[in-house]
């Protein structure tokens, strides 16, 4: 699937397919936890972030877990786990809770969280898209490189290249009825990308012939 591939119906098949793909990559790659990390950061991170409002903040070891995840779905660089975990729990709940405040200013929220060791505006985006999906997606490899055709500059310039083509993409896909959010699309790319390289999985050109089969017997009716 191509970034600029202007069809709701295989985006949203692509994002369904992210668990089955996750799953794999975790089979594949032999990296059992990263089902269980997944499920943490998708889907207990975020509501434990929010029962924090209206002064929300991301604990240490929430942090370190979240790193985990990130590295585990995508490169694994121990030293910034060892940098994360040993982070002073106090400046952890501060600094998050200011980078939290900042939003929807994406630009300040990633300098504040970067400020922490080991943190990025890799890392940075993680936070914020568990806190924000619909305003800050995560900057993986896979989405820098289908959105931007980049995905070895982690700066915060060009995360906020990358937010912008995000955001306007999850708006034209939103625009047919579907609703997707920039952390959506990300998935979605990533799903596809996880897809292509692992050929025992359905992948995209599967998607969209399976997708123009129903259409066409839905124009003979």
């Amino acid at each position: 699937m191509e970034f600029k591939c202007p069809d709701p119906i295989v985006w949203k098949q692509s994002l369904s397919e992210y668990e089955a793909r996750l799953e794999s990559l975790g089979n594949n790659k032999k990296k059992p936890d990263l089902v269980s990390l997944d499920e943490f950061y998708r889907k207990q991170l975020p509501p434990i972030l929010h029962q924090r409002n209206p002064n929300s903040y991301i604990t240490t070891s929430e942090l370190s877990k979240l790193m985990q995840w990130k590295l585990t779905r995508g490169k694994w660089r121990p030293r910034l786990l060892d940098f994360v975990s040993s982070l002073d729990e106090e400046l952890v709940k501060s600094t998050s809770q200011k980078a939290f405040q900042a939003l929807p200013d994406i630009s300040k929220a990633i300098s504040e969280l970067s400020k922490l060791k080991g943190v990025g505006p890799a890392t940075a985006s993680a936070v914020l898209a568990a806190y924000a999906p619909d305003v800050a997606p995560f900057m993986s490899d896979e989405a820098m490189e289908a959105a931007l055709g980049n995905s070895k500059d982690y700066t915060l310039k060009q995360y906020l290249v990358f937010v912008e083509k995000l955001q306007e993409k999850s708006k034209e896909l939103s625009a047919e009825g579907e609703l997707f959010t920039p952390s959506d699309v990300e998935r979605a790319i990533w799903s596809s990308s996880i897809g292509a390289k692992y050929p025992s999985l359905p992948n995209d050109q599967d998607i969209e012939a399976s997708i123009n089969k129903s259409s066409k017997r839905k124009r003979k009716q």
